[in-house]
Order: C-alpha cells, then structure tokens, then sequence
C-alpha cells in the first residue's frame, strides 16, 4: 500500500507588544495552509518550516493568544526573526531557531 501524502498545516500568528502575547490569526490545512503560505510569501513574511510547533499551534482556537506552554518556543523563534531582519546573524546561522523539541506540552 503506498502512503498518503502528509497534508500540509499553517499556522500565521501576530504579535504586538500592547497584546501580551501573540494571536492566532489564520490556520488551515491543505489548501487553505497553502494559500497561508502563498500570502505571508507575497507580503514579504517569513514563513518557518516546524511541523512541531505548527501541530501544538494547531489546537489553539482562532484569534486566541498562545498559550503560556508555549511562550518560550515561539519567543525563540520571534528573537530569531529579529535577528534575521536585523542582520545580525553569523552567515549560515539562517536556516532556523535552535528550538527545542518539548514532546509533553499540552496546550489544551
């Protein structure tokens, strides 16, 4: 039996310091994922690749903030991006944060 493709999810969050933490402000799979990604390409986002994160980021319901499990996973990656932006990675440094693989959050 041949396996099945894995189907693609996305997960866009927002963050402004005022909010606190950041939002879920689109998720999908799919289609829906791919047209996510197509987006945030086309308005110059950066799009990162954690199926990890994305699978834990997943269960947060729509224009909900993040919940405090994960704080620390998407504030690496948040500094990461800064320092992206900002030029102040070493060359080499750009494929991705060094997040960690925490396997017992729970974010219900």
């Amino acid at each position: 039996m041949p396996d099945r493709p894995t189907r693609r999810e996305a997960v866009a969050l927002a963050y402004l310091p005022e909010a606190g933490a950041p939002r879920v402000v689109a998720k999908g799979r799919g289609l829906v994922a791919e047209e996510i990604i197509a987006r945030a390409r086309a308005a110059g986002v950066y799009v990162h690749e954690s199926p990890e994160l994305v699978a834990l980021l997943m269960q947060v319901d729509l224009d909900e903030r993040i919940p405090p499990a994960l704080y620390v996973a998407v504030a690496e990656l948040l500094a990461w991006l800064y320092q992206l932006e900002h030029g102040l990675l070493a060359p080499g440094l750009s494929s991705g944060p060094p997040l960690r693989n925490d396997g017992d959050i729970d974010v219900s």
